[in-house]
């Protein structure tokens, strides 16, 4: 049985669509390679391609740090980080680290219903 290849820029796309404070979104392999990744139009990077990349790379290191504690404190199911600039999300999957930003004035009912939506979307990767 042959298995279905993921469009991967489709998940993004679906996921900037989700919301319209949305701003960027990638997948990222687990060495922090970005596998996919776009802005949204409209928004400006606050980060240049290098800061990027590197960012990317970091958030790599950090789940591998993390996974140290999954066995006393279990999975982490998603990262939130608060900036005055921007929202940062992170969703683990089984392959894959899923990351997006948004604007930071929104309410955390809101990002809660994103990051669960998110979690759908992408939980075949």
């Amino acid at each position: 049985m042959a298995s279905k290849k993921v469009d991967l820029l489709d998940i993004i796309q679906k996921i900037l669509k989700l919301d319209s404070k949305m701003r960027f979104a990638a997948i990222i392999d687990t060495k922090g390679n970005i596998r996919e990744a776009i802005m949204k139009a409209g928004k400006t990077s606050l980060k240049n391609q290098k800061e990027e990349e590197h960012f990317c790379n970091q958030v790599a290191q950090r789940r591998t740090m993390r996974k140290e504690f999954d066995s006393s404190l279990g999975k982490v199911r998603y990262v939130h980080v608060e900036r005055e600039k921007v929202s940062q999300m992170v969703i683990y999957t089984k392959r894959n680290i899923v990351y997006f930003t948004m604007e930071p004035e929104m309410p955390i009912s809101t990002k809660i219903r994103l990051i669960t939506t998110v979690k759908k979307i992408t939980a075949d990767l």
